[in-house]
């Protein structure tokens, strides 16, 4: 198989995205999945990798173009934007300007088709604001920067896979924003990834708003009639496995044990909480509906123990192998 290239964003460089992408990288099986491109900061990834224990090189690249993916060392774009003091575990302006000039990059990188997909290390929100980029996240930021009108946000682990109607918006204002076609369209994009990704015929859950999916009436305000039932009945009508709306306990339940492809969760905790009970290390954040590939790690920066080299890679790494899973495949390697 050709190796796809895989843009992989540093993240917020105040946080442990360095030093999970310099451990991520010194595995032999990482190489063998793709070509790691890193859009970053050179200098800190060195650093990153003396705290970590990496033996690992760093070439710094002026442009994408001139990555040398026969060398043992790590691939980087270098955007020298981080000073060499800048603390770890600290908010600041700076390091939000960094995450997202990071992002920019990769973006624009993908488009001139020197790379097949894009991979995240975590940035903050609340250091990306500072700088004056005002999104709730890296979804929004995607969006954003590829002109793309709605995408949606699916974790992945190993037992269960997750869309979201709604994610970065208080609860209130998740279920006033959520009515049948964008129900239809989370279904839609959900469904076109699994398809993509080799599942034929995938069996959908679609989550209820309220406990028992409303107990007929007795429960709510007849949410799940109002927003969610025409919805259903518009993708079974396309001859899809789409079921719903479906009590959240159980269905979540239902899903894990392999019984679904996929769950759509209406608002964030909803789809957050089940798939961070099975575990960080595991779990992939992906943009569905991007004209790119974009998979994440699904945790934060981190600050309470970057910089003191005992971030786990794990995350980044299935985050790679769904990057590769999802990306085009290059005519040659």
């Amino acid at each position: 198989m050709t190796r796809p290239t895989l843009a992989i964003t540093m993240g917020d460089p105040a946080g442990i995205g360095p030093e999970i992408i310099m451990k991520a990288l010194a595995r032999p099986d990482v190489h063998a999945l793709c070509r790691p491109l890193v859009i970053g900061d050179a200098a800190r990834l060195r650093q990153a990798g003396r705290m970590v224990g990496a033996e690992t090189g760093v070439d710094a690249l002026s442009d994408a173009g001139a990555a040398d993916f026969e060398t043992a060392a790590v691939q980087c774009v270098d955007l020298r934007i981080v000073p060499e003091d800048l603390p770890f575990g600290k908010v600041s302006a700076t390091a939000g300007e960094a995450a997202y000039r990071y992002i920019e990059k990769a973006v624009q990188v993908v488009q001139a088709g020197q790379a097949q997909g894009i991979c995240t290390a975590p940035l903050s929100k609340e250091a990306l604001h500072a700088a004056g980029h005002k999104f709730p996240g890296h979804t929004e930021l995607l969006a954003h920067l590829t002109g793309t009108p709605e995408v949606s946000m699916m974790l992945v682990s190993p037992k269960l896979r997750v869309i979201h109607v709604t994610t970065h918006i208080g609860l209130l204002d998740a279920i006033a924003k959520i009515e049948p076609g964008l129900v239809e369209r989370v279904i839609v994009r959900g469904h076109d990834v699994l398809v993509k990704a080799g599942i034929a015929n995938p069996k959908i859950g679609v989550c209820a708003i309220n406990p028992h999916a409303g107990e007929s009436g007795l429960f709510g305000r007849g949410e799940e009639a109002e927003k969610i039932t025409p919805a259903v009945e518009a993708c079974q009508a396309r001859g899809w496995d789409v079921r719903g709306p479906l009590p959240a306990d159980t269905l979540f339940f239902l899903a894990g044990r392999g019984d679904y492809d996929m769950v759509v969760a209406m608002y964030h905790d909803q789809g957050h909480g089940p798939i961070k009970v099975l575990g960080l290390e595991s779990g992939v954040n992906i943009t569905v509906g991007l004209p790119v590939i974009r998979t994440s790690v699904d945790h934060g920066t981190a600050f309470d123990i970057a910089g003191k080299g005992i971030a786990d890679e794990r995350s980044l790494v299935e985050a790679l192998r769904q990057a590769v899973d999802l990306a085009p495949k290059p005519a040659a390697a």
